[in-house]
């Protein structure tokens, strides 16, 4: 006869194999390749999102395509929000959480290792974007289905196509926009 705790060990590692994710297990695989190449925002370029798209302390910031996060880390930083990175590179979601770290932020931000097109980040108030033209018209319809009225959307460099945004400003010869996610139309 085994003893009990041998199989309690073997139940819970069973358990764990079935349940991915669950004790910390990530599923096995990986993420497609990347979309957009990295490249950073520079600080001013980050201040400028943060202003351009009111970040208050109340907010929940999301970067989709956060790179290093410095996006998230500054919006937990200097606005006293709370910020949720997402980028479909693991390296750059390791560099993001150690970046975290250092900045003394880990309490106020995390950081996901996910495709944008398939992450749920319905809980945003604010959404950054730094990616390619093309990437933003392709999320452009998840960001209006997904996202609720009010939400406040702020892309580096790149439109939304016929979205006509509602303020833009020019940052270092960059170009930032601001759209509000609007109200939904009765069916």
């Amino acid at each position: 006869m085994r003893p009990r705790t041998h199989c309690f060990r073997t139940s819970l590692c069973a358990l764990a194999l079935l349940m991915p994710g669950w004790l910390g297990a990530q599923p096995a695989g990986k993420l497609r390749a990347p979309d957009v190449r990295y490249e950073p925002s520079s600080p001013a370029i980050v201040a400028a999102m943060l202003e351009l798209g009111e970040v208050r302390a109340s907010d929940v910031v999301y970067d989709l395509g956060c790179g290093d996060g410095r996006i998230v880390i500054a919006a937990a930083q200097k606005r006293g929000a709370r910020g949720v990175g997402i980028d479909i590179d693991a390296e750059r979601i390791k560099e993001a959480t150690e970046n975290a770290r250092r900045a003394g932020v880990t309490g106020r931000v995390k950081f996901r290792n996910e495709d944008l097109f398939e992450a749920d980040f319905g809980e945003a108030t604010v959404v950054m974007l730094y990616l390619y033209p093309w990437v933003n018209l392709k999320l452009r319809p998840k960001l209006l289905s997904d996202l609720k009225p009010g939400t406040r959307v702020v892309s580096h460099s790149h439109d939304m196509g016929d979205w006509t945004p509602e303020k833009e400003i020019e940052v270092g010869g960059h170009t930032i926009y601001f759209w509000r996610i609007p109200a939904r139309k009765p069916r």
